[in-house]
């Protein structure tokens, strides 16, 4: 066999072992992986590269890092991130992890994108965010003096697309993933939580307190979202409909993912438009903020009061309970560094 770049050459790919967490292993079903994609250690470095490769925005300037930077958990602390050509856009940039355990492969805050091949090209060529060509793109990738070769490797061709650059960027970001805060010691019998911490748990879970579970995972989903989609009491009318404008079904206006509660600590603002800079906002929000529209979620069940009315000590401890999920390892792992 030969590493070569030579078209007539052969070379086969080393598969990549992902190692699946514990916690997903025991309480999740498999990740999902396209038969078409598989993950190889060649693939996962050459999207790795093209990750943090400013020759994928249009006037390269910018790379998928650029509004994904892994001290914010892969998302950006800037309420609405500055594309290439200094555009603001409208959403909060959402972080990036266990993005293989979507089980309904619906991307985006909106559920725009299906499958995360998808997902990697839409902010390439978004005139708001990367603005780049894919055509241009690529004849830049083949015109370079290492990724002819790097293609080759990973899937057997130097001659670049942007269905192979989706592949690649989507092997790498399959890998990232997040499994070591302190609540998933505490599961695995490593660590204890502190009374308020273990109140705060009991918050989330109760019903006539919190009831957090429903939208955000639990014990038993150690994913700590439901990747559905929910309109959850932000306002009363929409400027922004999220699902609705892609459905088109008007009961989905004002819907939007729930994005998973790891790592709150590097991912503020919160929400689909970054609204609120704290986690004490985002409790109060649900505490007494909640207020009506005709799609909101029947899970917002204490909307006519205005909220669940939690008590200051247990907004405390809920917020204590909350940031166990943090996972310093995790913006700490070499594997995901440039």
């Amino acid at each position: 066999m030969s590493c070569s770049s030579k078209e007539d050459d052969v070379y086969i790919p080393v598969a990549y072992n992902l190692e699946i967490p514990q916690l997903f292993a025991d309480k999740l079903i498999p990740p999902v992986i396209p038969a078409d994609n598989p993950l190889t250690i060649e693939g996962v470095a050459l999207g790795k590269k093209l990750f943090f490769d400013r020759i994928l925005s249009g006037i390269q300037t910018q790379s998928c890092a650029h509004c994904h930077k892994l001290q914010e958990a892969f998302s950006d602390r800037s309420q609405f991130s500055e594309g290439a050509d200094g555009n603001l856009g409208s959403r909060n940039s959402m972080p990036l992890f266990n993005l293989a355990w979507n089980f309904e492969e619906l991307f985006a805050w909106d559920g725009k994108e299906f499958g995360l091949e998808n997902q990697v090209i839409e902010p390439i060529v978004n005139p708001i965010e990367m603005h780049g060509d894919l055509k241009e793109i690529t004849k830049r990738l083949n015109e370079h003096d290492r990724y002819p070769d790097l293609f080759q490797l990973a899937f057997g061709t130097s001659k670049i697309s942007g269905d192979l650059v989706a592949k690649a960027v989507a092997q790498f970001m399959r890998t990232i993933i997040s499994a070591n805060s302190k609540f998933d010691r505490y599961l695995l019998g490593e660590a204890t939580l502190t009374a308020a911490e273990e109140n705060g748990f009991n918050v989330f879970m109760s019903e006539e307190k919190g009831d957090c579970f429903h939208c955000h995972g639990s014990n038993n989903n150690p994913l700590w979202t439901d990747n559905q989609f929910h309109n959850n009491g932000l306002d009363e009318t929409f400027t922004d409909l999220g699902l609705g404008a892609i459905s088109g079904d008007p009961a989905d206006n004002g819907k939007f993912r729930s994005p998973s509660l790891r790592n709150l600590t590097f991912t503020a603002p919160y929400m689909h438009d970054g609204r609120f800079s704290t986690l004490e906002e985002v409790i109060n929000h649900y505490s007494e903020g909640l207020r009506f529209s005709e799609t909101i979620d029947p899970l917002m069940k204490k909307v006519n009061d205005g909220g669940v009315g939690l008590s200051d000590q247990d907004k405390d401890d809920l917020k204590a309970f909350l940031l166990t999920l943090t996972d310093e390892e995790f913006i700490n792992n070499p594997a995901f560094k440039n």
